[in-house]
Order: C-alpha cells, then sequence, then structure tokens
C-alpha cells in the first residue's frame, strides 16, 4: 500500500508557516546578534555611518572596560554587582521554592479554614502591579531600616515572586494524584515516606519551571534595585543603567555597554540550557510514571 502524498494546498501552508517562523526567529534574534557584534567592535567603527554586521576589526577592549570600571564615582564595578546580583537571586531561588513548595502542598492536599480566602489572596496579589506599590514598598523597607541592603531588596523580590510560584506549584501538585501515596502506603511506606519518595520526584518539573521564573525575575528585575539600592550596592541592571549615564565628554561608550549586557545576558542563558534538559527529561518521566 503506498504512502499518501499530501496535498499542494498542505504542502503551501506548511511552506508558508515555515516561512513565517523564520521570519519571527530572525526578527528575535538579530537583536541578540547585534549587541554581541557590537560588544566585539570598536566605538569608530560603531558610531560610523557605514555599520559592519561582522566585527571587523576585532577586539575585547569594550569586555575589559565594562568589567574594570567604575559605573560612576563612588558607584560599583562589574564584578561587586555581579556578586551582589547573584547572592541576592539564589537567595530568593532557594526561598522561593521552599516557601512556594510547602504552601502549594497545604494547599491542594489539606482542608484548612481560609483555604479558598488564600487562594483568592494569591490571586489578587498577582494582579498589582508592582510600580503602583513602589512608594508603600520604599517606605516599609526604610522603616525597617533594611534600604540599601540586599536583604531589603531579596525580601520585596520573594514577596514578588511567591505568588505565582505559589499558584503555579499548586497546579502541579493537584494533577498527582492521591491514589499513588496510598498505593506506596499499601506497600509499607509511611505517609512521609510516600510523599517524598513517590509525589516529590514527579514534582520536579514544576519546582524547575517555577524556579526559572523565580530566576529570571530576580536576574531581570531593575525598578525595585534602582528605587532600594545605591552606591556601591547595585546589582547589574542599575550598575548597566548608571555605567551608561556616567559616559566621559557625554559620548556614550556603546561598545562597552554593549559587553556589559552581553555578560550580562549569559548567565540566564547558561542557567537555561543547565535545567531545560532536566525539566523536559522530567516532565516526560512524570508522564510515563502515571
Amino acid at each position: 500500500m503506498t504512502a499518501r502524498r499530501p496535498s499542494a494546498k498542505r504542502v503551501a501552508t506548511r511552506t508558508l508557516l515555515n516561512i513565517a517562523a523564520a521570519i519571527v526567529f530572525v526578527c528575535s534574534a538579530f537583536p541578540v546578534y547585534w549587541m554581541v557584534n557590537m560588544s566585539f567592535t570598536p566605538n569608530s567603527e560603531i558610531t560610523s555611518r557605514n555599520p559592519t554586521f561582522v566585527p571587523l576589526p576585532f577586539t575585547i577592549q569594550n569586555y575589559i572596560t565594562a568589567w574594570t570600571r567604575e559605573a560612576a564615582p563612588g558607584q560599583t564595578d562589574f564584578p561587586h554587582a555581579l556578586l551582589a546580583t547573584l547572592t541576592v537571586t539564589f537567595g530568593v531561588l532557594i526561598a522561593t521554592l521552599l516557601f512556594a513548595f510547602l504552601a502549594s502542598v497545604a494547599i491542594a492536599r489539606f482542608r484548612f479554614g481560609g483555604r479558598r480566602m488564600f487562594i483568592v489572596a494569591v490571586l489578587v496579589v498577582q494582579m498589582i502591579p508592582a510600580e503602583a506599590m513602589m512608594f508603600t514598598v520604599y517606605g516599609m523597607i526604610d522603616d525597617w531600616r533594611l534600604l540599601n541592603t540586599l536583604l531589603g531588596l531579596g525580601i520585596v523580590y520573594l514577596a514578588g515572586v511567591i505568588p505565582f510560584t505559589i499558584w503555579t506549584l499548586r497546579g502541579f501538585v493537584a494533577g498527582v494524584p492521591a491514589d499513588l501515596e496510598e498505593a506506596a502506603m499499601i506497600d509499607g511506606c509511611t505517609k512521609s515516606q510516600a510523599f517524598w519518595k513517590v509525589t516529590f520526584p514527579l514534582l520536579a518539573p514544576g519546582l524547575i519551571a517555577t524556579g526559572i521564573f523565580a530566576f529570571i525575575q530576580s536576574w531581570n528585575e531593575f525598578t525595585m534595585a534602582l528605587l532600594l539600592l545605591k552606591g556601591y550596592n547595585l546589582t547589574l541592571m542599575p550598575w548597566l543603567n548608571a555605567f551608561q549615564s556616567s559616559s566621559v565628554g557625554g559620548a556614550v561608550n556603546w561598545g562597552a555597554v554593549m559587553a556589559g549586557s552581553t555578560l550580562i545576558a549569559l548567565p540566564v542563558i547558561i542557567f537555561f540550557l543547565i535545567v531545560q534538559g532536566r525539566m523536559t527529561g522530567g516532565l516526560v518521566a512524570g508522564a510515563v510514571k502515571g
């Protein structure tokens, strides 16, 4: 029996969709390519009337400038801003996964007074834009004497990320049948052993997905960091803003700015490349085990 050939209409539709997907990819990837291209291009070539799509002549001086020069007199340099960002980001990541995991298990597995109100409160908090609470947040952090500290910024990030992670993890926990734990308990496991040996491994994809969200939100956040930090405690995003504004003679050193932007983007890309395979593998493994 010969295989049925696809119709000409289906082939044309598939070709048009592929072309549209290629256009979307090029439009999305070109700004990233241009940023990297400019980071290796001398400033004299960047400001010329004839831009080059290949960094020739090639230079790494932009990266040296971005790494070693202070953003402004009395402000931090890139290594200290990187260390501050890593400290805040991984602190928020660990605390978010811990608190959100416990809260999502409590909401999905137990019935208690105020449960519905708690779920509604989680949804309502997500609807409020962070910019609407800037003055309130600033006043609270100032009253707690945590202004211009990484701990104060981490608390603000934690409060902003936890509602979404609780809501997301709740769906993962609710999607794992409680019958699996009951079957494990029949086989001799205690309730806690059944949860950690059966249910918890199936929640790994959810933990990784919410961890990616918490990491990216904390790493890329700019507004609150600019509001709460100054001087030597800047994280990477306000550091880049100050670095661009501190150009000598009023001319922006676009090569160094693009080098700094590339250095800031690299950890997020590396983190995603590390965890995306495990997230996909966990999803498939959970489907098989279920």
